[in-house]
């Protein structure tokens, strides 16, 4: 596939190159092609897909629906170090961008985003990230070539120049600035001479604290060492692959055959010569000492101006950065700044964005800091789940769906016959999920995990507030801990979510007991605290949509609730913490009376049961279409949600009947027939081997 780019000085003074990509870790071809003040792009020979057009060179498509997500390879540490070699051969010159574009096909209104390097300056720092960021930003990425002195002060000054610039064009849409290490401070000192521009900065541990850095106090003495003596390369090197003399001796304490450690000692010892050459050409000693003193500049610069910092930021920290002191620095900042967040990676060094286990895109998704419009839209800029995404989550959730949940999904087709799986689930949105909420809502990850594997269908949650903001902070769960809720695309509650999800024809999951029903007192499971009034009725009638009633039941079977609200409240100590956290919480339903409205934030005590087995079942469809003006009478909306509530109460009862007569609804019964299952798949396949060896064994090996 070819992969092409550009280069610009602003001026217009200096060669556009077209760069061909030869291989997955192979280098580029730099061919001049034109003149511009801007990257230029140039696309592949194909063919425009459906709901996808050609603007300026460029794909565009205007829905995320019709952006490709089909995975690549992911580019490793090796393509780094192998497409860092193009620019090394570059023409010098001062400090210029290029636009990559293995990104593909972008959304429509994408917004700029600009990547300013760490102390390499090559600006292929994001490379690992370009496909999944190039499918919703117009990428840009900042090159200080080799032998460039360009003060730092004078960059701050290009970047500005082009972010006013783009802002002129486009003064609706935000620019982001993404810097890490060096390029942090400059995206810092940016946002401060420009507060009434629109950024959004996403700083990689960025080095304001470069003043505490080991090595400051070595710079004097590196201003008189020889030039074949650099330590910065090995230095750098350890900061971008980890210890190398770790690498080395981790694959000998893998413990393999002596021919097989030699092999793999000689590609780790292979491999770290190379990157250490082509680093001696990326920061000799004189390019590597002049980016410390700048540095240093950068640190105080950005520092001094950090008052008038006004963009919406997130910082992205390492705990294991050898450079700076990352951690600490990021929670000064975030301290620091009007409108900031903060996550951390406690496993990752300096060079977070080469790193493998970070994807970018999906840090962003669960920040909720995409947008295409002066505000964040839960609807209209939600990227969707990618196959990745999943898999990770189920990877992080295996354990608890395959051996405490082993869910069994109960599904009903048009006709009223019930059916295993989720056949009966309709094809086509909207449709509205309503059903019972399980103590701490243990059912949802194994429902929405299920419903994408087997119908890819993504369940958007209306959501409880304090999983997306805080009156105040304090003692509640940090927010990052409810990222994976975002990614997975839930969305606050409020009417103007509802109507939106309503309007993309979303599948979305309600409950209507909310807070009060996940939250029960002692011998309340499976009790329904809804609400008197239809909340969702007139809604779905509004858009036609499908009501599917559905149950859960299998918390008895997990634990039981020993100590409750009452009990807790009773007690000064813990009554005054409820009031705190419910305090720091957004309150909702405040106009609601009776036991709903009660919405205090607490945590039950739960004696926990050797784990049993859950149960969905989805009821028939309840269908809205061609009722609204019917249901706009108020008796007759309620009689509708009288319905709905009195199906989930159907739903309950039968899985509660139903379960008993299951052999597997306890969990030693499981693990046995899991360990049959094991051993079977484990014969077969000794079986398919001697097959393949010698027809004989094969008759012995699956009758063991």
């Amino acid at each position: 596939m070819a992969v092409t780019g550009a280069f610009f000085v602003p001026g217009g003074c200096w060669s556009v190159f077209r760069r061909d990509m030869k291989s997955a870790i192979g280098g580029m071809r730099m061919n001049p092609i034109s003149v511009s003040t801007r990257p230029l792009t140039a696309s592949s020979e194909q063919a425009v897909a459906p709901g996808v057009e050609e603007k300026g060179g460029k794909k565009i498509t205007k829905r995320f629906e019709d952006v490709d997500v089909s995975e690549v390879e992911r580019p490793s540490l090796q393509d780094y170090f192998e497409q860092s070699k193009d620019f090394i051969r570059s023409d010098g010159g001062p400090p210029r961008w290029f636009s990559p574009l293995e990104c593909g096909t972008r959304l429509e209104n994408s917004p700029l985003l600009l990547f300013l390097p760490g102390i390499d300056g090559v600006g292929l720092g994001l490379m690992m990230h370009h496909h999944r960021l190039g499918r919703i930003f117009d990428i840009w990425c900042l090159n200080i070539p080799v032998m460039d002195r360009t003060p730092f002060t004078e960059l701050v000054k290009l970047v500005e120049r082009t972010v006013r610039s783009e802002n002129y064009h486009s003064p609706d849409k935000p620019i982001y600035l993404v810097g890490e290490s060096l390029g942090g401070c400059l995206a810092l000192a940016v946002a401060a001479r420009n507060p009434d521009i629109d950024l959004a900065l996403i700083l990689a541990n960025p080095a304001t604290s470069f003043g505490k850095s080991p090595l400051q106090p070595l710079i004097p003495l590196m201003d008189v060492m020889p030039d074949q003596l650099n330590l910065g390369v090995p230095y750098v090197l350890s900061l971008m692959t980890g210890d190398p003399l770790g690498m080395v001796m981790a694959t000998v304490e893998k413990g393999f055959a002596p021919q097989q450690t030699i092999g793999e000692l000689s590609q780790v010892l292979g491999a770290l010569s190379a990157y250490f050459s082509v680093l001696s050409d990326i920061l000799p000693r004189e390019t590597f000492l002049w980016r410390l003193k700048m540095l240093s500049s950068a640190s105080a610069y950005a520092n001094s101006r950090l008052h008038a910092v006004k963009a919406e930021t997130l910082i992205l920290s390492s705990g294991k950065d050898q450079f700076i002191s990352s951690q600490e620095e990021g929670e000064r900042l975030c301290h620091a700044l009007p409108n900031c967040k903060i996550r951390k990676f406690a496993n990752n060094g300096h060079f977070l964005f080469l790193e493998d286990g970070i994807d970018l895109v999906t840090v962003i998704k669960g920040v909720c800091f995409y947008r295409r419009g002066k505000c964040y839209d839960y609807v209209s800029d939600y990227i969707p789940v990618v196959p990745s995404e999943v898999r990770q989550a189920i990877e992080e959730h295996s354990e608890w769906i395959n051996i405490a949940a082993s869910p069994v999904m109960l599904s009903t087709m048009e006709d009223g016959k019930i059916v295993r799986g989720l056949a009966g689930i309709p094809s086509e949105g909207p449709v509205l999920f309503v059903g019972y909420h399980m103590l701490l809502g243990l059912e949802l990850a194994p429902m929405i995990l299920e419903f994408l594997a087997e119908r890819n269908i993504l369940l958007r949650g209306i959501a409880h507030p304090m999983m997306f903001k805080r009156s105040r902070s304090g003692s509640l769960p940090d927010l990052s801990s409810f990222d994976t809720f975002r990614i997975f695309g839930a969305v606050p509650v409020s009417g103007s979510n509802f109507y939106k999800l309503m309007s993309a024809k979303s599948y979305i999951l309600l409950y209507p007991g909310g807070m009060r029903e996940a939250l029960h007192r002692k011998d309340e499971e499976y009790k329904l605290f809804w609400p008197e009034s239809a909340e969702f009725i007139r809604m779905a009638a509004r858009f036609g949509a499908k009501i599917v009633p559905f149950g859960v039941v299998g918390e008895d079977d997990i634990g039981e609730v020993v100590i409750d609200y009452d009990d807790l409240m009773k007690i000064p100590y813990f009554r005054d913490q409820i009031r705190d956290l419910t305090n720091e919480s957004v309150i909702l339903r405040t106009e609601s009376s009776g036991d709903v409205a009660n919405q205090d934030v607490h945590l039950p005590g739960v004696l926990p049961k050797v784990p049993g087995r859950f149960y969905y079942f989805f009821g028939k469809p309840i269908e809205t279409e061609g009722r609204k003006h019917e249901l706009r009478d108020k008796e007759k909306a309620h009689e509708l949600y009288l319905h709905s509530k009195s199906e989930v109460e159907s739903c309950l009862a039968y899985l509660k009947e139903k379960r008993k007569g299951d052999p597997y609804r306890d969990l030693l019964p499981r693990r046995r027939r899991r360990r049959r299952e094991s051993y079977v798949n484990t014969e077969l396949e000794r079986g398919m081997y001697a097959l393949k060896h010698g027809g004989d064994h094969l008759i012995i090996y699956i009758y063991i």
